[in-house]
């Protein structure tokens, strides 16, 4: 590889760092007293220790209602909180996750069990299948299926499961939509609440090792992150998506990469 071709893979990799460190930036900058202090109480509380209530009834994606402790299977679980019909970044968290997932080594229903739990109690298996499907088809692993549950509730289930593990949510009936934060629960074999990945930008060592920790039972302490589907504009006095800064942040961060490259290749095309 040439200097340049090297000099772009290196940007690349530092662009990539810059844009997954950049919403937890963006999900507190920028906002007044009174809206960090309703985004922060947005934020997961951690609930290591915690059981999960393994007696709240929850529907598959065939419709079949069962309580929530069936769906473990004797493994550590990953539990993944928002909900089908998302227009944001629910369906790139997941993505994220199948990503790490991929690469982790680590093998469902094997190694680990999946729940992705809608948090709107308006959802139906039907949409909880169609995401499975979807998800499943840009999954490589043949056999996850068998370890992956997309689920649906009531809101009094879906109330006692995020207690249990923190999650905080609050639906905007302007905008018809659920303000909630990012990242993922850990849970035993039993049950019991074992870590936190939080925000975005999962990266496959970090999930197999949240994995082997929960499966171990262990009790493992999260990094503070916030990061919101929204972000509040004190402008507007609206959330807005943090996607759309985001993408101005990569914008300027492509073009110092290419000045910078352009610069470089300039220094050496003199000596």
């Amino acid at each position: 590889m040439n200097t340049v071709g090297a000099m772009a893979a290196r940007w690349r990799s530092v662009m990539l760092a810059a844009m997954l460190a950049c919403p937890v930036i963006i999900a507190w900058g920028g906002t007044g007293v009174a809206a960090d202090e309703a985004i922060q109480a947005l934020a997961f509380t951690p609930r290591q220790g915690v059981a999960l209530p393994l007696d709240a009834r929850f529907a598959d994606t065939t419709g079949q209602v069962r309580p929530l402790g069936a769906f473990l299977g004797g493994r550590p679980a990953i539990v993944s909180m928002g909900y089908y019909a998302c227009p944001n970044m629910c369906g790139l968290e997941r993505a994220d996750l199948l990503h790490a997932l991929a690469r982790s080594g680590l093998h469902s229903p094997a190694d680990y069990t999946l729940l992705v739990v809608s948090i709107d109690p308006s959802e139906t298996p039907v949409q909880a299948r169609q995401a499975r499907d979807d998800d499943l088809a840009h999954f490589p692993a043949s056999t996850a299926g068998a370890g992956w549950h997309f689920l649906t509730g009531d809101a009094a289930s879906i109330g006692r499961l995020s207690r249990a593990v923190g999650f905080h949510a609050r639906f905007d009936p302007r905008l018809g939509q659920y303000l909630h934060p990012m990242g993922l629960v850990f849970v035993t074999p039993a049950g019991v609440v074992s870590g936190y990945v939080l925000g975005v930008g999962y990266q496959p060592g970090d999930v197999r090792q949240a994995v082997a920790h929960a499966a171990r039972g262990e009790r493992v302490a999260a990094s503070p992150v916030l990061l919101l589907c929204f972000h509040y504009d004190e402008t507007t006095g609206r959330y807005t998506l943090a996607v759309e800064k985001l993408l101005r942040i990569g914008g300027g961060l492509t073009v110092l990469m290419l000045g910078t490259m352009l610069f470089m290749a300039h220094r050496r095309g003199l000596r």
